[in-house]
């Protein structure tokens, strides 16, 4: 009688993969081993059981106090269940997810939108169906591998990783971030065709905000199509009041497609690409990253929806967090701390030395703060930054702990 054994991959075999002597070569090893958090994450994250102020929460609307998320899922979750139990193409959509499309395709003023699990894969499918080659069946084809994607160089890694597969040089090019004059010399050099520019609405790293309208224009001149990843700006800039106003409107109106993400400003899990009709519908087939795996669970679905409806419906959530957020970056530099130059709700403190910014981030820890650090890979080597999402629910105390920590560390380490 024959026995099966199942045994780990052994040491040996793995080698040639060097995974061993990368892990060992990683002094900052918490940046590859994420600590366990205990708890819901909001102004505050508890890790290994100790309780720390929160600047890394991309949810930083502080929602629960105004809107009754919670509630909304459990909803969602009654009467719609906890799963698809499908993907789109075998069993269809859920309510909630044609609800939750529509509702976004209201909000950013284009004609359709398709849901993904993420915003990363929302925009590894854009690049994927608009660089698509697929033979159905007579009649049924696309031929666009010949398309032309010409993006800020400082776009998201899930961009850069759906064109990983296209030329450099020939089907990809990139311009400075946010450099609009040299965005129209790389047009200028690009032959007529299909040409499709990428750029975001707000850069993660840095809280740069993109000169959309100005990228817009370039695109109408040289007949691109143009696509901006809205995913850090979506529910947050766009009426007149608020900064942005006009890159915001310019988005609305004349960016052919834009990319929201569900994780930000809507506090939940998700991505979403709206657009042209025929466009998105097409993508249902050649996106791939729709079609191959499961969607947003309905009840997210169900709570985005209504998320969406009532931060529209009360611009007050987030006409106090913007008030909230400047009133942090006015502190920081009246007391000597720059940021990076612009409006958004992201603070991002330049530190310089990958080495400084490590250290500063497990003082932080030590002292109470969790602060997010963006050294070499994420930015170019010894262009390290602090990159903070101040949160709606913080409090007064706890925003000036913070800052008498961070001017504590500058002067110990002499940047």
């Amino acid at each position: 009688m024959t026995t099966s054994r199942t045994a780990a991959p052994s040491v040996d075999r793995l080698a040639p993969w060097a995974f061993a002597a990368f892990v060992e070569a990683n002094t900052h090893d918490t940046a590859y081993r994420p600590p366990v958090v205990d708890g819901p994450v909001g102004p505050t994250i508890v890790q290994g059981g100790r309780e720390l102020v929160n600047f890394a929460s991309i949810s930083f609307l502080d929602l629960e106090r105004h809107i009754p998320v919670r509630e909304h899922f459990a909803a969602g979750a009654l009467a719609h269940g906890l799963s698809t139990s499908g993907s789109r193409m075998t069993q269809g959509i859920c309510r909630p997810h044609q609800l939750l499309e529509e509702t976004v395709a209201r909000h950013t003023g284009k004609e359709r939108a398709i849901s993904f699990a993420t915003g990363l894969l929302a925009n590894i499918g854009f690049v994927h169906a608009m660089s698509s080659a697929a033979h159905f069946d007579a009649g049924i084809e696309v031929r666009n591998r010949d398309t032309v994607f010409v993006v800020d160089r400082d776009v998201h890694w899930s961009i850069w990783k759906g064109l990983e597969g296209l030329r450099y040089g020939r089907n990809v090019h990139a311009f400075r971030h946010n450099d609009v004059a040299h965005l129209t010399r790389v047009l200028d050099r690009v032959p007529p065709g299909k040409t499709v520019v990428i750029a975001e609405s707000i850069y993660s790293a840095d809280g740069t905000m993109g000169p959309i309208a100005d990228i817009l224009d370039a695109c109408d001149r040289h007949g691109a199509v143009s696509m901006i990843d809205d995913a850090n700006g979506f529910m947050v800039y766009g009426p007149e009041h608020r900064p942005y106003a006009r890159e915001a409107a310019a988005i609305r109106e004349r960016a052919d497609f834009v990319m929201v993400s569900l994780s930000k400003a809507i506090g939940l899990e998700g991505g979403v690409i709206a657009g042209p009709a025929s466009a998105v519908d097409a993508f249902e087939l050649l996106s791939g990253t729709s079609m191959f795996t499961a969607a947003i669970q309905p009840p997210t679905a169900h709570a985005a929806t209504r998320t969406i409806d009532a931060l529209a419906d009360d611009p007050r959530i987030v006409d106090d967090y913007l008030a909230h957020a400047s009133r942090l970056r006015h502190q920081m530099h009246e007391a000597g701390t720059p940021t990076t130059p612009t409006d958004s709700y992201m603070l991002s403190v330049p530190i310089g030395s990958d080495a400084a910014a490590l250290q500063m981030r497990e003082w932080f820890v030590e002292d109470g703060y969790l602060v997010p650090v963006f050294s070499y890979p994420a930015v170019s080597r010894n262009q390290a930054l602090l990159r903070l999402f101040p949160h709606a629910g913080h409090t007064e105390e706890q925003m000036d702990g913070f800052l008498r920590t961070l001017l504590t560390y500058r002067r110990r380490l002499g940047v």
